[in-house]
């Protein structure tokens, strides 16, 4: 029988309590993911222009920001917090559009793996300012993210191109084949760009406030100048889609809206800050890839997408293999330098170097 002090102990143990805090990510990315997947069936089936979509998004998502945090009150923000601030609303900008235009033309499962691609920003600090004896650990791991991706854009992951996939080719569609053809390595470079300026704005974020307030007071202002950023594209895509004859009506659908924004720009927001204060996972990371990869399967299981289940786990594992090689570093050295108070190693410690260019 346990003693009440050993109870206690495994209670107060690391382990339980980051539980609640591990089915929080995972719960905000499963969402997240359903929302992207939705975004993606609503696009494909309406024709709307992504930028007009994703802009009539992001005015409330930036009203809710404001509402919620109030940068104007509190503890007055310096300019050299606002000013890179309204400079990574136009990092911002630029990646929804990728990330839109790549998601329509990729497809989900693509467009959200290919934003894992952002860990080579942290390949590239490496290589150009971290120690020689690192070097070519780092460019191994950026080697087997770009044959992961290199599997991804030959449809390894698609049960009609899967090399591990028993389907007879009479069985698939012609369109389908072409389609996925058709893609390539260059169809994969719209949501790699994406996923870079991801990281790049996620950098820029944690470089201007290592304290968490001020980080979502601060991207509040993010997301508000990204909209304002947004709105010329928005406005011109409509234009042009209205005198070339082409669709450009918007048509509203409660849940690819309503998710969209809920759970694809506001709430995984929070979710991914819990996630580094608490977990110590930052967004390109094995462990964070291993739960966006269980959701994915959830979610291309559900809309009956053509998926390759042996297909999308080695790409998965190639991918995260490549991570981990590009992005891990001799721990011990790196624990003992590390100092306790400072606030940016609990975010970064588990996983990144304290290089000049953080990897997101």
């Amino acid at each position: 029988m346990m003693s009440p002090k050993q109870i206690s102990d495994d209670r107060g143990s690391p382990h339980f309590r980051h539980t609640p805090f591990q089915i929080i990510h995972l719960i905000g990315n499963f969402f997240r993911i359903w929302s992207v997947y939705s975004m993606y069936r609503y696009l494909n089936q309406t024709g709307a222009p992504v930028v007009l979509f994703l802009f009539c998004c992001l005015v409330p998502s930036s009203i809710i920001f404001l509402i919620l945090q109030k940068p104007w009150k509190g503890r007055a923000l310096s300019n050299q917090q606002i000013v890179p601030s309204l400079i990574n609303g136009l990092i911002t900008a630029l990646y929804f559009i990728l990330w839109g235009k790549g998601l329509k033309s990729c497809g989900p499962l693509r467009a959200i793996l290919s934003e894992y691609s952002g860990a080579v920003l942290g390949v590239l600090s490496g290589v150009l300012y971290g120690r020689r004896g690192h070097v070519w650990k780092k460019v191994g791991g950026l080697i087997a993210m770009l044959v992961a991706l290199f599997f991804l854009s030959q449809g390894w992951a698609t049960s009609s191109l899967s090399p591990f996939s028993t389907k007879d080719s009479t069985e698939i569609k012609e369109e389908e084949v072409q389609t996925e053809q058709a893609l390539g390595m260059m169809g994969m470079m719209i949501p790699v760009f994406a996923g870079i300026l991801s990281a790049l704005r996620r950098v820029i974020a944690r470089r201007v406030s290592l304290k968490n307030q001020q980080k979502k007071r601060l991207h509040a202002i993010t997301i508000t100048s990204a909209t304002c950023f947004l709105f010329p594209v928005a406005m011109w895509d409509l234009i042009i889609g209205s005198s070339s004859g082409k669709t450009s009506e918007l048509p509203f659908s409660a849940w690819a809206f309503l998710s969209t924004i809920v759970f694809g720009i506001i709430l995984i927001f929070y979710v991914d800050n819990i996630a580094e204060e608490r977990l110590h996972m930052v967004f390109s990371s094995p462990r964070h890839l291993m739960v966006a990869g269980v959701c994915i399967i959830v979610m291309e299981l559900a809309y009956e997408m053509d998926f390759s289940l042996p297909g999308f786990i080695v790409c998965c594992l190639v991918l995260g293999f490549g991570i981990f090689e590009a992005t891990s570093l001799e721990r011990s050295k790196k624990d003992s330098s590390l100092k306790p108070e400072d606030p940016s190693n609990g975010i970064l410690g588990n996983d990144f170097d304290t290089s000049p260019i953080l990897p997101i």
